[in-house]
């Protein structure tokens, strides 16, 4: 076999391998990303389990799930080129914070208060979504997995999906709703509101005097490893 013949069957062979990882990226990286995929499927199964919690929210321009006990909701758009504030978001009551020392005027600009309420959420960017069929809650949430990946998470210690909403702000639930009950107690946590303290405690707010949410440690992956960090939690049950 001469040098030529040589060269011709490796530049085959690399084609056939390249060929081969294509098809094998477009299978697994491209067509189908797990954790978009299944975090599509048990958000539908937190819709489906608070169908009366789930409406229109004509204000933000997009869809509200209302927590059980009326505190707090995770807001989401349909549409980011006609958002009028945020693209995903948290509105909660300001009273327990209020009550815990918070300042308003203190507060960074993705926060805002009225009515006595306190929001904060992140713009993700400004696509116009285009539905091939009737908008849904779903099909909204679809649309974000669709067009804005990264801001989906998957939270292995707790085997949670979540949306991100910006400065460690988080909406949260249960991959399995049948499997999630806080370690140590006996609280479930089919859905988790999550707040980034640093923000709130700058403001004034003492954390230890904030009713209804849970001040405490909690495992997130950074940089490849686990660390420990401090966050508001309101876990709930829906299940």
């Amino acid at each position: 076999m001469n040098k030529n013949t040589k060269l011709a069957l490796v530049a085959g062979a690399v084609i056939v391998v390249v060929a081969l990882l294509m098809v094998v990226f477009q299978t697994v990286g491209g067509n189908l990303d797990v954790v978009g995929k299944q975090s599509v499927t048990s958000f539908d199964a937190v819709l489906q389990a608070i169908p009366a919690q789930v409406t229109a929210d004509d204000t933000n321009g997009g869809w509200s799930l209302l927590a059980p006990g009326g505190t707090v909701r995770f807001i989401w758009s349909k549409d980011y080129a006609k958002s009028p504030l945020h693209d995903v978001m948290l509105e909660l009551d300001a009273q327990p914070f209020v009550d815990a020392g918070l300042d308003a005027s203190k507060l960074p600009v993705n926060y805002a208060t009225f009515d006595g309420m306190l929001m904060v959420g992140t713009k993700l960017g400004n696509a116009e979504f285009q539905y091939s069929g009737v908008v849904t809650p779903l099909a909204s949430y679809e649309q974000m997995v669709n067009n804005y990946r990264a801001s989906i998470n998957y939270h292995t210690a707790l085997d949670h999906y979540g949306v991100m909403l910006g400065n460690g702000n988080m909406f949260e639930w249960a991959k399995d709703l049948t499997k999630n009950t806080v370690t140590g107690t006996d609280q479930d946590k089919d859905i988790v509101f999550v707040l980034n303290p640093e923000p709130l405690i700058a403001a004034g707010v003492d954390p230890a005097k904030v009713v209804g949410w849970v001040y405490t440690q909690v495992s997130v992956e950074e940089n490849g490893k686990t660390i420990q960090v401090y966050k508001f939690l309101k876990p709930l049950n829906i299940i």
